[in-house]
């Protein structure tokens, strides 16, 4: 029985916005199979969407927390989502 796929948001504060926080979200998630977004938002946070089973996701938010080099994550705030279409994970 193949597990169920679920969606969740996440926002990520630090420094988090120009040092390729989005281009190491988009290589974690497509090496774990989750699909999605990341985007810049104007107050300084990037959002996250992400699709995938309860493992993925959780694999996932631990990158998130670690981040790319230059990245200084403060936090990471989540909630949980409705599920969209699409496939793949894109930078916004």
């Amino acid at each position: 029985m193949a597990e169920r796929s679920i969606s969740r948001t996440y926002f990520i504060r630090g420094r988090v916005q120009g040092v390729g926080f989005r281009n190491f979200v988009q290589k974690a998630a497509t090496a774990l199979g989750v699909s999605g977004y990341a985007k810049n938002l104007d107050d300084g946070r990037v959002e996250v969407f992400a699709q995938g089973t309860a493992a993925q996701l959780e694999a996932l938010e631990g990158e998130l927390y670690r981040g790319p080099r230059w990245a200084e994550v403060r936090g990471v705030d989540k909630e949980e989502s409705t599920s969209r279409s699409g496939r793949g994970f894109q930078i916004l």
